[in-house]
């Protein structure tokens, strides 16, 4: 299976961002209500428990995660 990109992330996790900052919680909940796969859900796992301002503040704490395929 291929590894999980920021991309992919994005595309399950933007909806958290709707309403303004978004905690780790939150980005959780969106994958899942967005059908994630199983190892986008892993790597939210993996983020500090705290608020991101936008999608590109979660780079910084996913750094092994590439852009694209």
């Amino acid at each position: 299976m291929p590894p999980v990109t920021r991309t992919e992330l994005a595309d399950h996790i933007e909806t958290a961002f709707i309403a303004g900052p978004a905690t780790r919680t939150d980005l959780l909940a969106a994958a899942v209500t967005n059908n994630a796969r199983t190892q986008a859900i892993e790597a939210l796992h993996r983020l500090p428990d705290k608020t991101y301002s936008g999608i590109r503040d979660l780079w910084a704490d996913l750094p092994e995660v590439p852009i694209s395929r």
